[in-house]
């Protein structure tokens, strides 16, 4: 078991493939399940054989050019290593992001990051956890200027100066086209993260007026700045016609995995349809949902409109496919402990019992590892997935 590939790819067979597929795919005319993987940078720092020269996500977070040295050996690696229905080898050209992870809203919002080691991602401070009345005090961040986004704007202006004169693997790259905030993980999961994953339970019980508050603040927050950082980059493209509304839209709120139906319906569900309302043109929705969240599925496609579900965690399949239809999408497969620490063979079992749950009705599921690849996730068992989802994800049809 390791974390290079031993044999060579065809890269150039397996695109055409995976075009030809993805192709097929979004026209229901596709022969097998597609295949994706999934997985932070977090995979690159805390793999000493990646990581060879010891960057530490403080040097990421803090250093641009760090910042795109570690993109660029990550990306390399996904392209020659981790196989599946994506392109391989190198591309045309090298895209650079601006990735602070999962901080970006609540460090917007003015939580300090804090750093509990080398190659672990940082985390947040709630700000509002000891004095919860600071809410009414604080005066709302720029999108564009203040806190960790302030920090993500010097980045980008940077970074794309940089890649105007620079290659990797004698290939040009491209700077960052957007800073994080034009999407959401989620009004609820933002408000814990400002107030505390214990407080704000406590306050939904015990002071619901401080929780709508803070409801209120969190949501009003997220569509300005989502929308005053789309307005920045369309006009930074040139485009004077500014659209808020679009297709597709989709987004994140992992912590309602924790909810009733009934409580989610009540304490969250408002302040989703104000953001869906507000950046949705009526087409189907998206969400991501760590967690187990599959026992609100129904309620959200017949009230949010969502017909894509990426499950981030291990979910009865058999279950969720006859209560939501057949016509959604479910995106999702094997823990991602088993795929680190079991062998070739329990992975292909695992991919099999899957692809046999029945989940594969209506042709609407792409396998993936539930969810976000764990590092030193050996790439033989990623291949296992892929190798088995090619045999037992074939449709009849």
């Amino acid at each position: 078991m390791g974390y290079f590939l031993k044999e060579k790819i065809d890269c150039k067979k397996h695109n055409e493939e995976v075009k030809k597929l993805w192709e097929e795919y979004w026209q229901k005319k596709h022969k097998r399940v597609p295949v994706v993987i999934g997985g932070s940078i977090r995979n690159f720092f805390e793999n000493p054989y990646l990581n060879t020269e010891g960057y530490t996500f403080y040097e990421f977070y803090t250093d641009p050019d760090v910042h795109i040295k570690c993109q660029l050996l990550f990306q390399k690696w996904v392209r020659e290593n981790i196989i599946c229905d994506r392109e391989m080898g190198p591309p045309d050209e090298w895209q650079i992001n601006i990735d602070f992870q999962n901080n970006y809203e609540e460090g917007w919002f003015g939580c300090k990051l804090i750093y509990p080691g080398d190659f672990v991602p940082p985390d947040t401070e709630p700000i509002f956890k000891e004095n919860k009345y600071k809410l009414y005090e604080i005066e709302p961040p720029d999108p564009l200027k203040e806190n960790l986004l302030g920090r993500a704007l010097e980045f980008f202006e940077y970074i794309n100066e940089r890649c105007r004169n620079i290659e990797f693997e004698g290939r040009p790259v491209k700077g960052p086209v957007t800073i994080p905030g034009e999407g959401t993980d989620g009004p609820f999961t933002v408000a814990a993260k400002l107030r505390g994953l214990t407080e704000i339970f406590f306050d939904m019980i015990d002071d619901e007026k401080y929780y709508f508050d803070l409801m209120n603040f969190v949501t009003e927050n997220i569509i300005k700045r989502m929308k005053e950082i789309r307005k920045w980059r369309l006009k930074r493209e040139g485009k004077e016609d500014i659209n808020f509304k679009v297709k597709s839209f989709g987004f994140a709120d992992d912590l309602i995995a924790n909810l009733s139906v009934e409580k989610y319906k009540y304490y969250v569900f408002p302040f989703h349809k104000s953001i869906v309302d507000e950046f949705s043109d009526g087409s189907s929705i998206h969400m991501h949902l760590c967690g187990d969240a599959s026992h609100l599925f129904k309620f959200l496609k017949e009230n949010l409109n969502v017909y894509s579900f990426d499950t981030g965690f291990p979910i009865d399949f058999c279950k969720v496919r006859k209560e939501v239809g057949e016509e959604v999408e479910i995106i999702g497969g094997p823990n991602i402990v088993l795929l680190k620490n079991g062998t070739e063979k329990e992975v292909e079992e695992e991919v099999k019992r899957i692809c046999e749950s029945g989940i594969m009705k209506g042709k609407r599921f792409i396998m993936r590892e539930g969810n976000n690849l764990a590092p030193l996730t050996p790439v033989e068992n990623i291949k296992s997935m892929y190798t088995a989802a090619r045999i037992y994800g074939q449709y009849s049809d």
